[in-house]
């Protein structure tokens, strides 16, 4: 088995895909001790916490020999949710991840994001980065829905091989991908007891009701119930009442496609941030599917034992 380590892993989003997808997750890297906690619940692999912002733990991740590097830098600084300003400090993060690549020198390496990163100076200097490193690089803007997730999720995937063509995942992931968009419905039945439910939303100009026959909107780091005050918006499907209500937690973490065995813990507002920042499993496997079928097609196991 090939093994990986996952830097800002968070609660394990990314390590349980990748994992569920033939790979031996050697190690995550997380900084946030509320994560971690939870990581440790449900990984046997260890978790370190770590700065990565330091440029010495290169070294430590290069002794246990990754043949795969994973992981989603902190985001908020590109995102539609956020401020979309680089300068503010977590951006240099993205920079660390780059780093920690280049020196290690996996053969292979998956980094996510928003897709709004590919609009900023730092994705432009690491592109550049990993290319003068020797790197090809097959770069995909995935919409969840069409990769086994409920919900209308789009993340940017910038997938490298060590010596690898350029674009080289991009008939596999092409012809893997669904030929519609899953709901909510599709992966979770009726199991929720309601056809609708309430999202909060950014604001009062958006509606807040949606079907659970369509995919999830997109699960956010924060939720709150539905305001006594709220009106109804003109896109709203219903009015507000019995049958609506907003999702749980754990029926988040379910639209993430984290499996019903998976043990989480601690406060509401911790664990809100950590599903709504977890990259959803099903689409984490989808891309170690990806990679691994890419990896069987051209025998390169073999090549690099």
């Amino acid at each position: 088995m090939l093994n990986v380590v996952d830097l800002f892993c968070g609660c394990g989003g990314m390590s349980l895909g990748f994992q569920n997808a033939g790979f031996n997750i050697k190690a995550g890297y997380e900084n946030w001790d509320p994560a971690i906690a939870v990581y440790q619940k449900n990984f046997k692999h260890p978790i370190h916490k770590a700065d990565l912002g330091d440029d010495t733990y290169h070294k430590e991740i290069s002794k246990l020999k990754p043949d795969l590097i994973i992981g989603g830098p902190p985001c908020q600084d590109f995102s539609d949710a956020g401020l979309r300003n680089e300068s503010l400090g977590r951006a240099s993060l993205t920079s660390s991840y780059a780093d920690i690549v280049i020196k290690s020198k996996p053969m292979f390496f998956v980094m996510e994001n928003v897709c709004r990163i590919t609009n900023t100076k730092v994705y432009e200097k690491i592109v550049k980065q990993f290319k003068e490193a020797g790197y090809g690089l097959s770069i995909h803007k995935l919409d969840a829905s069409y990769c086994e997730v409920p919900q209308a999720r789009r993340r940017l995937f910038l997938v490298g091989h060590l010596n690898g063509p350029n674009d080289f995942l991009s008939t596999i992931i092409e012809s893997s991908l669904l030929k519609k968009p899953m709901s909510i419905h599709d992966y979770l039945g009726d199991s929720l007891g309601v056809e609708y439910y309430f999202r909060i939303p950014r604001s009062y100009s958006r509606r807040g009701v949606f079907s659970i026959y369509k995919p999830s909107v997109t699960i956010r780091g924060v939720e709150r119930p539905i305001p006594k005050n709220y009106k109804k918006h003109e896109g709203d499907l219903v009015e507000i009442g019995p049958k609506v209500r907003s999702l749980t937690v754990i029926e988040r973490s379910y639209i993430q496609t984290f499996p019903k065995t998976f043990e989480f813990e601690g406060t509401k507002t911790s664990l809100n941030q950590m599903i709504g920042n977890a990259v959803p499993v099903k689409l984490a496997e989808f891309v170690g599917k990806a990679i691994m079928m890419y990896i069987n097609q051209n025998n390169l196991i073999q090549e690099n034992k």
